[in-house]
């Protein structure tokens, strides 16, 4: 009878664990899939399309997750395949410089024109 409640208790802890990592990878694919653009749909996620090029790229996604790719690798795989526009965030390279640089250098020069006009007030 100890045997059969030892083994009712490893075979309920593997069934849990197993259930935590279904829903850890579930969460890491919807995470990418959110993040990744829909080259059809204009301004719509992966995620929320119902187009078939959404459909195969969440075949794609949910099959590299399997083969146990990491998220930056499935980024990078999609990007070699689709371009760095696939993804929402694109990383800082030479390419995208200016999209990071932009809002600090608006945001230096408001404050350099707000300084000046309450500063040097004439």
């Amino acid at each position: 009878m100890k045997i059969f409640k030892i083994i009712l208790i490893v075979f309920f802890s593997l069934g849990f664990y197993q259930l935590k990592s279904d829903e850890k990878t579930a969460a890491i694919e919807i995470k990418i899939l959110k993040n990744i653009r829909c080259l059809i749909c204009q301004g719509q996620s992966v995620h929320d399309s119902e187009s078939e090029f959404a459909f195969s790229i969440k075949q794609i996604v949910k099959k590299k997750i399997s083969e146990g790719l990491k998220e930056k690798q499935i980024y990078d795989f999609l990007k070699d395949k689709y371009g760095e526009w696939i993804v929402y965030d694109p990383g800082f390279n030479k390419n995208t410089y200016i999209l990071w640089l932009l809002p600090l250098l608006l945001f230096f020069l408001a404050g350099a024109i707000m300084i000046k006009k309450l500063i040097f007030k004439k």
